[in-house]
């Protein structure tokens, strides 16, 4: 038997109209983003709580919900990754049912190994032979270790002053390195304009619309591992706005396709104040961003001043009365050192500034005391390590 595809196509978040399942990322009348759109009523159909939990132990238990026919590496453990409860960080903070999620486990050491799976399948699906991205860092190592393991010619184009342990995190898998002397958003117009004139993949470019689908399997994990329980709020970094949408996009989802009745989730973002137009918007109660030129933050993966989701994550917060913050950069290694001290997870400052937002959510009443609270960590401080030597040195 031959099973419909539960993918319809692609939809313009703007104007809404339809597009074919291909290498497109804008609409081609109002020039809005294009977003996966699924067929509910068929996945409804096929899919249960228990046909999930017979499924592989990755994110590929959840392949009725993305993008993707078929030919996904069913060897490569991405995802579904430990919800660690947090008593000890939860003691410090006064909170009783906190819970970590802790991508920092992933392939490459972070969450965008979940993303990156979903592109590279995708990719080759719509007949690619190279695989690309414009990174901050993490989405470098991942693409480059995607795009060694699928045998693709891969290239990687990371700004000149980003870290030099992602640099090295790239490198190691055989990537073409591409270091631009600019900020991400220069870099991102730069690949922009090659993906136009080359037959390439850039995950994060024209195939985004898929790429963005792996983060709802963070979601989507979150729940089943508290017992298919939505939690009541979860904090997660912004960086282009993309995995804290789709975080939205995912709890959504499980209602419509009836593996949640209800979900309530009120979802706070997280940003570095050097480089947060997001939170700064949100701050004076506008839907409006204004983009960051010159970003000036230690978290260099979350350093994008011209958020692509940035409207649609200032949406995303007001429908489920969410909080986007920022946190100084002394905050982001107090909350690298509190994480790593209390649960003995050391994260990358993303981390640092999710733990750091937390604390704010709890000092200001955001988050009660028994409320069931997940915070995302996304990916490992083993590529970040220089920025606690001080602090450490100190200490």
């Amino acid at each position: 038997m031959v099973l419909v595809s539960t993918l319809n196509g692609l939809r313009c978040r703007e104007c809404g109209r339809s597009y074919e399942p291909r290498a497109l990322h804008v609409c081609e009348f109002c020039f809005g983003p294009l977003e996966a759109h699924f067929n509910y009523k068929e996945i409804r159909s096929r899919v249960s709580r228990d046909s999930i939990a017979a499924g592989p132990a990755t994110l590929w238990r959840y392949a009725d919900l993305l993008p993707v026919d078929g030919s996904w590496d069913t060897t490569w453990p991405v995802g579904l990754t430990p919800l660690q409860q947090a008593h000890n960080l939860g003691d410090r903070l006064g909170l009783r049912n906190l819970y970590i999620k802790n991508d920092t486990v992933n392939p490459t050491f972070s969450f965008k190994d979940r993303v990156v799976a979903v592109a590279v399948a995708k990719a080759r699906e719509l007949g690619f032979k190279t695989f690309a991205c414009a990174s901050t860092g993490n989405l470098a190592g991942a693409v480059a270790a995607a795009g060694a393991r699928h045998g693709m010619d891969t290239y990687v184009f990371l700004p000149a002053d980003i870290e030099l342990g992602k640099v090295r995190g790239a490198a190691v898998y055989g990537a073409s390195i591409v270091a631009v002397d600019g900020t991400y958003d220069e870099l991102n117009r730069l690949c922009s304009e090659i993906a136009d004139v080359y037959s390439w993949a850039f995950c994060n470019i024209n195939v985004r619309p898929y790429y963005a689908e792996g983060s709802k399997t963070l979601a989507f994990e979150v729940v089943e591992q508290l017992g298919w329980q939505a939690p009541d709020h979860i904090v997660a970094p912004i960086a282009s706005g993309s995995l804290y949408t789709k975080i939205g996009k995912g709890l959504r989802e499980l209602v419509d396709v009836g593996l949640l009745e209800e979900q309530g989730t009120r979802i706070h973002g997280a940003q570095g104040d050097g480089c947060a137009p997001v939170a700064e918007a949100y701050a004076r109660g506008s839907m409006t961003y204004r983009a960051v030129r010159t970003p000036q933050t230690i978290a260099k993966s979350l350093a994008i001043g011209n958020p692509a989701d940035g409207f649609y994550s200032l949406k995303l917060a007001k429908e489920c009365a969410g909080v986007i913050d920022a946190v100084s950069d002394s905050e982001i290694v107090s909350g690298i050192r509190l994480l790593a001290e209390t649960e003995g997870v050391f994260a990358e400052t993303a981390g640092g500034v999710t733990i750091g937002t937390l604390k704010h959510l709890v000092d200001n009443g955001t988050i009660g005391h028994d409320d069931l609270t997940v915070a995302v960590i996304t990916g490992n401080g083993l590529k970040t390590q220089e920025v606690i030597d001080t602090a450490i040195a100190t200490s």
